[in-house]
């Protein structure tokens, strides 16, 4: 619950914030979420292909490293 409020104190903010971007920095973030999406299409491909969660895991970070925040290249679920 705790964090559901945070994110609801930090969403005018963040909205602002992206208000404040160039163009320049818009394509910048459009291609780090391509990249990201990249990233995450090949670890699924990799779990599809019967390869164990953990190296498929290790797999998402080397690529996503410097292009997302924290070790789930910018995304996380249940497990």
């Amino acid at each position: 619950m705790k964090k559901w409020w945070t994110a609801l104190l930090w969403l005018p903010l963040l909205a602002l914030a992206q208000e404040q971007h160039s163009d320049q920095e818009i394509k910048k973030d459009i291609e780090r979420h391509r990249q990201m999406a990249a990233a995450h299409e090949a670890a699924a491909r990799c779990l599809a292909s019967g390869q164990k969660p953990e190296a498929c895991q290790k797999a998402l970070q080397a690529s996503c490293k410097g292009l997302a925040i924290g070790k789930y290249c910018g995304m996380r679920h249940e497990h």
